[in-house]
């Protein structure tokens, strides 16, 4: 079974899309894919469809969905013997269990590529690290289950993986960057603090980006749209890392190539 999270919820086996149009069964099938291999207990899997206002019939409902999607899944194994659906959607004590193969989830993959670009990226391979986290990223269509409804558990599960992605986004331009990929970078930048105009690291990056591109006054400008932002939304002072960043470009610091440094550096 081939999953997507990253984006539109989608679940094909051998060429048949699983997924149910019911909003319940989708969300436990997004739950019960964002935990593949391991057990999703029943008392989470009504907390998410119900939240707190768990009916009295909350366990024959519950069982009645995981029935919708297993026959899902026996319509799209069609007369295959080896394989059941209680195979793939599996009663474990306590709770269920989807049992999907490695490489086979599009989020566990971006899990994959960003904890090896992470790696890579610690350990001075700024080149291996960049390819990594940008086939990470690359697998994001849209917000993750853009088109599920989600409860208290998926949206905690969402956003840890929106948080990943900032992550790994920062660190992946953070690689470009000390491969000297200035000029490259700067319209990614661009949009990426139009979309967070607080965001102090994209600045930072768009700043150091711009000065290594010979345009000083151009970095000096972003800054300042950052400073004015914080000002007059929350009344707040750029952080004294990105004030040292803004001091060294003023002064033509070389050390202005490194963002990363001076974010980073203690007061």
């Amino acid at each position: 079974m081939n999953i997507t999270l990253l984006g539109r919820l989608g679940a094909v086996l051998d060429g048949v899309s699983v997924v149910p149009s019911a909003a319940k069964p989708r969300q436990i099938l997004a739950l019960l894919a964002l935990r593949a291999g391991r057990v999703v207990t029943v008392p989470t899997l009504m907390e998410e469809i119900w939240g707190e206002d768990i009916p009295r019939s909350a366990a024959t409902t519950l069982q009645t969905y995981i029935l919708q999607l297993r026959r899902k899944i026996a319509a799209a194994l069609g007369d295959e013997p080896a394989r059941q659906p209680k195979d793939i959607l599996v009663t474990q004590h306590g709770g269920y269990l989807l049992d999907v193969q490695a490489g086979h989830i599009d989020a566990q993959e971006f899990e994959r590529l960003c904890a090896s670009g992470g790696d890579a990226h610690e350990a001075g391979d700024y080149w291996t690290a960049a390819a990594l986290l940008r086939a990470g990223l690359d697998l994001w269509q849209e917000p993750a289950l853009v088109d599920v409804r989600v409860g208290s558990v998926l949206e905690l599960e969402t956003l840890r993986l929106d948080e990943r992605r900032m992550s790994a986004l920062e660190r992946r331009v953070e690689a470009d960057l000390c491969l000297g990929r200035y000029a490259e970078i700067v319209p990614e930048l661009r949009v990426l603090m139009a979309k967070h105009p607080m965001h102090e690291n994209f600045c930072a990056y768009l700043m150091t980006a711009l000065y290594r591109s010979n345009k000083a006054w151009r970095a000096l400008d972003a800054y300042q749209r950052l400073r004015g932002s914080l000002v007059e939304e929350l009344g707040l002072e750029p952080s004294p890392p990105l004030q040292r960043l803004h001091q060294s470009i003023l002064s033509m610091d070389p050390e202005a190539q490194h963002a990363h440094v001076l974010l980073s550096r203690a007061d």
